[in-house]
């Protein structure tokens, strides 16, 4: 698949989705893309078709792929004026790669499908280092026979893609991952915080946890960022903060408490509070330092 120059759309060209559908091109695929803000440079240069709309996207594509910052934005794109809908024909295949609600991801599905075309839910991790790198985590929704014809392409951009059900499944798995992560922020920032507050040197103290077993990606990645005060976005707190509340949202609508994804939305709705909502979600640390008054390193 990946030789056969293949007639593939891209929309939401974003921290992540630029460097994806960037993979897709210099494998030798034909790309068409539309995106709210400029077509970055290499994309355009590399040889992509510029669409003024989502429906024009559909139109051209055969398989079209969606990185949208939020559920409105993917039934907007799919199903408003202009959108991918309108531009759809029967046999094309639409993957969805935005982190979005998991009931309207089957509801979305269920539309697509009535058009006589297929469906998948594809959302990623990884952050923009493993979108540029190729390597994100992908968790797909989809029949079999769509998700063993689509893998080609999701090995372009990542290195560990699972199959974890149908349509709405890879949302789920998406959800539990982002508490995870959240989670594991708030417990190395209350760490961090904490040591630095104590008098211990937070750097020597991440390198000792870092050999036992409280290492993790986040102690390694994040606690230096945590430590460095390097908060540029490679996930911003305002979409960690959408995630946390598909989760919340979802588990009410399940009669489940996530009473520690509680707590990390509302240290993550201070952050916001504070002016940090576009800073990286590692920067949730800046809400335990508030309220400690005192900072893990000063700011350079």
């Amino acid at each position: 698949m990946t030789k056969s120059g293949l007639k593939l759309g891209f929309i939401g060209l974003g921290i992540m989705g630029a460097p994806m559908a960037g993979h897709l091109l210099k494998a030798g695929h034909m790309l068409f893309v539309n995106t709210r803000s400029k077509i970055p440079a290499d994309l355009a240069e590399g040889g992509a078709t510029i669409c003024t709309t989502a429906q024009g996207v559909a139109e051209r594509a055969d398989i079209i792929f969606l990185m949208l910052p939020d559920t409105p934005d993917v039934e907007t794109v799919l199903f408003g004026e202009g959108g991918v809908a309108a531009g759809l024909s029967a046999g094309k295949t639409v993957v969805d790669c935005s982190s979005i609600d998991p009931i309207a991801t089957r509801s979305f599905g269920q539309k697509i499908k009535d058009l006589g075309c297929d469906y998948l839910d594809a959302p990623v991790s990884g952050g923009e280092v493993g979108a540029k790198a190729a390597s994100l985590t992908i968790m797909v929704g989809a029949d079999q026979p769509v998700f063993e014809r689509i893998k080609p392409l999701f090995e372009l951009m990542g290195k560990n893609i699972t199959r974890v059900g149908g349509v709405g499944d890879g949302q789920v798995c998406k959800v539990a991952n982002q508490i995870i992560v959240a989670l594991n922020i708030a417990a190395v920032s209350e760490a961090l915080v904490f040591a630095s507050k104590a008098g211990a040197d937070p750097a020597r103290v991440r390198e000792a946890l870092m050999g036992g077993f409280a290492a993790s990606r986040i102690l390694e990645v994040h606690g230096e960022r945590m430590i460095k005060r390097t908060f540029a976005p490679g996930f911003r707190i305002a979409l960690h903060q959408k995630d946390l509340n598909l989760a919340l949202q979802s588990a009410r609508a399940l009669s489940v408490a996530l009473p520690q994804t509680a707590g990390a939305a509302q240290l993550m709705q201070s952050c916001a509070a504070l002016g940090h909502g576009q800073a990286d979600h590692s920067a949730l640390v800046r809400a335990l330092e508030n309220m400690a008054q005192h900072q893990v390193t000063p700011d350079a």
